[in-house]
């Protein structure tokens, strides 16, 4: 049994009445992983914007394996000390993460937050040291598109993603950076220039498939009109 964590923030929980890329990526690999596979994680909730809180299990598909470890308003800096629990208990062997908007939006700059990616895959590994990781950059939103300076950070992080992956990557546990979909487009793949719609859910999980896909001959190439 091949065991997937989601790991993110708030595009990745979603919130009440959402499918989620996570729904997209299960129905995906029921298609297309010849083996048994199951989405693990301590959480299980979207985010209800009402309560202001993550207590909502209004999933507009609610019949998947709805475990992740995603929050809103998380990111590697909250999520590096919660890791190494995480991958332990849950037996994680293939962590898909999407983190870092928020980190540079609100905590953290390109290179603290580029040193908490640094300790987040030390602690999955030190919990399980052969867990596998999906890294997707940070997708830039509206405030990048109207801020200069921000979307410097973003794209500095970018580059340091991309190098932590590349420095941190060995046989034993291997890590892979995917690719932003070049099609992703903030205005009609987003309900608000961040979170995204159904078209953004697609195109996430697109860029997870295809990276297991390509790096490690998972499954098959993300194809959206299938009906995920």
């Amino acid at each position: 049994m091949l065991r997937i964590m989601p790991v993110g923030d708030s595009m990745t929980i979603g919130s009440t009445g959402d499918h989620t890329w996570r729904y997209r990526m299960w129905r995906h690999l029921c298609t297309t992983y010849g083996g048994p596979f199951a989405l693990v994680g301590p959480r299980e909730t979207l985010y209800d914007k009402a309560a202001d809180a993550p207590t909502s299990y209004a999933y507009a598909e609610p019949d998947f394996p709805r475990a992740h470890l995603a929050g809103w308003g998380e990111g590697w800096l909250h999520m590096a000390p919660l890791i190494g629990e995480a991958v332990r208990g849950c037996r994680a062997d293939v962590l898909l993460v999407s983190l870092g908007l928020i980190d540079l939006g609100f905590y953290t700059n390109a290179e603290q937050t580029a040193q908490n990616v640094r300790e987040f895959v030390a602690e999955a590994r030190a919990a399980r040291p052969r867990v596998r990781m999906v890294l997707l950059p940070v997708i830039p939103n509206t405030r990048a598109a109207s801020d200069p300076s921000f979307a410097a950070q973003v794209d500095l992080f970018n580059e340091l993603l991309a190098k932590a992956a590349a420095d941190l990557d060995e046989p034993r546990s291997p890590l892979l950076l995917a690719s932003i979909p070049p099609s992703y487009d903030i205005h009609t793949d987003t309900y608000d220039g961040t979170h995204p719609n159904a078209g953004g859910e697609h195109k996430i999980a697109e860029a997870f498939a295809d990276a297991l896909y390509q790096g490690w001959g998972m499954g098959e190439p993300y194809t959206a009109a299938l009906g995920y």
